[in-house]
């Protein structure tokens, strides 16, 4: 008899306009960023409206991943709009066009900072941290 599939034990949200970028932090992420953290879910968002329209309606994440420069609404402005209106926001990482950007990714309220172009390593490493 077949056991029915588990649950992953962490969930992660995932916001940009643009697909590939998506796919890059997915591909990034895997199946889990290290050994001594559980599997993952990920939630992909394509708009602003649908992760927010997520978090407010007080469905689970453990991270939100948010590409800063995401169009017409940027990830930046969506974190210091989820830390200032949900009660325990989770964490947030903000993926910055340059690395000269992370003063803004401080000001949205974000926990971690990552430039583009995506650096698996990186990416993983900076959520791993997060979970720690």
């Amino acid at each position: 008899m077949e056991q029915p599939p588990k649950r992953a034990n962490l969930t992660i949200a995932v916001y940009s306009d643009d697909s590939s970028t998506r796919l890059a932090i997915v591909k990034a992420l895997g199946k889990r960023v290290a050994r001594e953290l559980p599997e993952h879910e990920i939630l992909e968002f394509a708009t602003g409206s649908a992760v927010k329209d997520f978090a407010a309606g007080r469905k689970r994440a453990d991270l939100f991943i948010l590409d800063g420069e995401a169009v017409p609404e940027g990830g930046m402005g969506i974190a210091r709009q989820l830390k200032d209106e949900i009660y325990q926001c989770p964490p947030t990482l903000v993926i910055t066009g340059r690395a000269q950007d992370a003063w803004l990714a401080g000001w949205s309220g974000a926990d971690a900072v990552v430039t583009h172009p995506i650096d698996p390593f990186t990416l993983a490493r900076s959520v791993a941290r997060i979970f720690e």
